[in-house]
């Protein structure tokens, strides 16, 4: 579930640098997110919107997931212009391309859709912090009122001493990517703060994978 990254990532450039590529990694993006988007679908109150955005939304295992469960929603896809004939050979084969689109852009350089509800999963942990911060910001000022930013990941416990997959994903990432790191839920409630979001909580999901909610 990734995006456009700027120009010193050269891991995430040759992951994207052919179609073969691009699709294995789309896949497996998939089988990482699969569970928590349906977990997402299930615990997240849904009832309460009407449309979301997957910022990164990869083959778009997570929209599905959400569409499926909720017959009302209508979503979105918003990943690199490449990626959306995977997307959509993936939503088409799961019935809901009648509710269920993709737009193209980079999260760093385009604006976010403009939604009721925009997740993110398994994307900020690529970045340093004053870019965390800036997808963050971005997400706000493209959400209205009372709209909700979900963030999941495989996040640190606050104590740092239990979730053990969080740690070493972390760990992962500060080898892959030039600043990227994991962090703890209140770590990423304390973003949404300052970026202005009025409440937040964290709930589990499945497995290691959890997710910040804040509310604008």
């Amino acid at each position: 579930m990734k995006n456009q990254m700027p120009a010193e990532s050269e891991t995430f450039d040759a992951i994207y640098s052919t179609p073969e590529k691009l699709e294995g990694f789309l896949k497996a993006m998939t089988g990482l997110s699969l569970h928590s988007g349906k977990a997402i679908a299930d615990k997240f109150p849904w009832e309460l919107y009407d449309t979301f955005a997957d910022v990164g939304a990869a083959q778009g295992a997570a929209p599905v997931q959400i569409a499926l469960a909720h017959p009302h929603l209508e979503g979105i896809g918003y990943d690199l212009p490449k990626v959306q004939p995977i997307f959509e050979k993936y939503v088409a084969a799961n019935g809901v391309s009648d509710r269920v689109r993709f737009q193209g852009g980079n999260f760093f350089k385009d604006p976010l859709p403009h939604a009721d509800a925009i997740i993110m999963g398994h994307i900020l942990h690529d970045w340093d912090l004053k870019q965390k911060r800036q997808l963050i910001a971005k997400a706000y000022d493209a959400l209205p009122q009372g709209g909700a930013l979900i963030i999941h990941e495989v996040l640190i416990d606050d104590e740092r001493r239990e979730n053990a997959a969080g740690l070493l994903m972390s760990l992962n990432m500060l080898i892959e990517t030039p600043g990227g790191f994991d962090y703890t839920g209140a770590d990423c409630q304390g973003w949404l703060r300052d970026a202005g979001f009025r409440s937040s909580y964290v709930e589990q999901l499945v497995g290691p994978d959890s997710m910040v909610v804040g509310f604008k």
